[in-house]
């Protein structure tokens, strides 16, 4: 090896070790250089580089909740809007189906009905009625039928396109500093992994979401799982920091959010975390280009108590309509930021 040579190769490896954002390019171009953008950035950077605030790759643990957070949740929940299209396919031909209370409440349209109760049990039974007794296998083709067809009643796009953009492209910043990337929701884990990875890059088994018992049956001589509406264990609220030690078995260090749901999750994160920590609550604000709410959102969503707690915990609030270039990918200005990613994490 000629000497130029020698002496290039190190300066090569020191180049593609360091983080993203030291090599000059811009990991989050759809977020305005505001604040949360600078949070972020100065956060990783902390934790990532050596010194008092590193963590090792092992322990950097970020988690997600998905509705409001990584995709819209009006006017309903994605989960909810699959469930109310089963409803309003199956009704007609279903007689008793169509007498059930909490059927004829979503056929009417009266949400309040639906969402009573501390986890929506109105919401909770539909998802009995259109869930239970599939297969798992089942399941899957039914929802992943239904994302290839279902369009939103505001944007006139398909469901899977309407993640936010800047929120994909922090998942893939974090990634591509360390950081192993979870959702931790109160929607159904089946439900979002049939399309998890293809849609964040996160895997089914990095997806913790509210869940039932499943049945082991043969069936024909073929082994399959059937869902139940058994043991039901609702990922919301005090259920979030439950789920992240059942499913994840470490505590996490940064955690994103909307809503008060969301609050337990945050203060779990953030509250005597023996490594630097990070919490961050993306705020409704934009109603001409997604929606605007806090204390009325259309059906779940509700931010009060969490915002109100946001300032003396050090929680990041992103505004969106000042926050954020953009919403969706279809939007982006320029071109996308180079963020290097080694290996799936």
């Amino acid at each position: 090896m000629t000497d130029w040579k020698r002496l290039l190769a190190p300066l090569t490896l020191m180049l593609f070790a360091m983080p993203v954002a030291a090599r000059g390019a811009d990991p989050l171009p759809s977020w305005h250089d505001t604040g949360p953008k600078q949070a972020i950035m100065a956060y990783v950077g902390k934790v990532t580089a050596k010194g008092p605030g590193y963590v090792a790759p092992a322990e950097r643990i970020a988690v997600f909740d998905n509705d409001g957070t990584l995709w819209p949740e009006n006017p309903v929940p994605f989960q909810a809007a699959y469930a109310f299209d089963e409803i309003r396919r199956r009704a007609p031909a279903e007689p008793a189906l169509a007498a059930d209370p909490m059927v004829q409440a979503l056929l009417a349209g009266d949400m309040a009905t639906l969402l009573a109760g501390k986890h929506h049990d109105g919401l909770l039974h539909i998802m009995a009625l259109t869930h239970a007794g599939m297969t798992s296998d089942e399941f899957n083709a039914a929802v992943s039928a239904w994302m290839n067809t279902a369009r939103h009643p505001k944007f006139d796009r398909p469901y899977d396109q309407l993640t936010y953009q800047p929120m994909q492209e922090l998942l893939r910043y974090l990634r591509a500093n360390g950081f192993k990337t979870f959702i931790v929701s109160g929607g159904g884990a089946d439900f979002m992994r049939v399309w998890s990875e293809r849609v964040y890059g996160i895997p089914p088994e990095q997806v913790v979401g509210s869940s039932t018992r499943s049945r082991f049956e043969m069936r024909d001589g073929r082994p399959v799982l059937v869902k139940t509406m058994d043991a039901v264990f609702v990922d919301d609220k005090d259920g979030k920091p439950v789920g992240i030690q059942q499913f994840i078995g470490r505590r996490p260090i940064a955690a994103f959010g909307n809503s008060d749901g969301d609050k337990a999750m945050l203060e779990y994160v953030t509250i005597g975390n023996p490594h630097p920590s990070f919490g961050m609550i993306v705020r409704h604000t934009d109603a001409a280009r997604e929606y605007q709410y806090d204390v009325n959102p259309k059906s779940s969503g509700t931010l009060v108590d969490a915002l109100k707690e946001a300032p003396a915990r050090g929680w990041t609030v992103v505004d969106m309509a000042a926050d954020w270039r953009t919403v969706f990918a279809d939007t982006v200005p320029g071109e996308k930021a180079d963020v290097r990613v080694t290996e799936r994490q």
